[in-house]
């Protein structure tokens, strides 16, 4: 089992410096204009976190995706169990679901700046709509396929419905919840970085917009950087937590 992980990780290690240097070499290879070079990258970075530019752009795009992302969870996985429980309010709501899943939401943002205007509640609201749903969708899928014989047995055992939520629905929708989770977190942080383009510019987008304006290509993938080194240790910890609580399906 430990040499598995000690291989997997390896095998990451080295993907990871593969990619590194096909960076490093493209970049020197390619216009300036077009790519910057992994270290000039790092040195760029290293610049704006000692100019204390990075942290507090950072911590304003980090806590504008935190709200909108918290606000997209307690909306989707809720209702999504709902909707796999109540099987009218399904019918009635999935296909708004599917068309507003299938919506590029980048299109909703001018309708969104005209009927809120500028401000942080837009911005969450953009986030929002980029993330709830992934959730939504998974949750309801995954509450679905519950095997009729698991709620035949709680009620059986005369388990109420706030009951069968708690020890039946819940519990077997996990993983599928997570996965969302997975999802919304990537869709999330485009919604985060569209918001500040597009809306009040803030955050780690005034960065990138700012860095493109003075054809700063070090600049910009420096803030690049930062959001995926973000949403990856993001998604891993929504990973770790999947198979935390979902140690009794395997």
């Amino acid at each position: 089992m430990n040499r598995n992980i000690l291989g997997r990780q390896g095998l990451f290690a080295l993907s990871l410096a593969a990619g590194i240097g096909l960076w490093e070499i493209a970049g020197r290879n390619v216009g300036a204009a077009f790519m910057a070079p992994f270290s000039e990258t790092l040195v760029r970075l290293w610049q704006l976190a000692v100019d204390g530019q990075l942290i507090v752009q950072f911590l304003d795009s980090a806590f504008l995706f935190l709200t909108g992302f918290v606000i997209a969870f307690c909306i989707g996985a809720p209702l999504g169990l709902l909707l796999a429980r109540v099987r009218f309010l399904r019918l009635g709501l999935e296909p708004y679901i599917m068309v507003l899943y299938a919506t590029p939401m980048v299109a909703l943002i001018p309708f969104i700046l005209s009927i809120m205007g500028f401000g942080f509640g837009p911005k969450v609201l953009v986030v929002v709509l980029f993330a709830v749903f992934p959730i939504l969708y998974n949750t309801t899928e995954g509450a679905r396929s519950i095997k009729p014989e698991l709620i035949e047995v709680a009620r059986s055992f005369r388990s109420g419905e706030w009951a069968l939520w708690r020890d039946v629905m819940v519990p077997y929708t996990l993983p599928f919840i997570m996965t969302g989770v997975r999802q919304a977190i990537g869709r999330g942080l485009v919604g985060m970085i569209a918001a500040e383009f597009f809306l009040s510019s803030t955050g780690l987008g005034q960065l990138i917009m700012t860095a493109s304006q003075n054809f700063d290509t070090a600049g910009v993938f420096a803030n690049i950087l930062i959001i995926w080194l973000l949403g990856v240790g993001l998604m891993r910890v929504g990973l770790m937590i999947e198979q935390h609580f979902a140690r009794w399906r395997v």
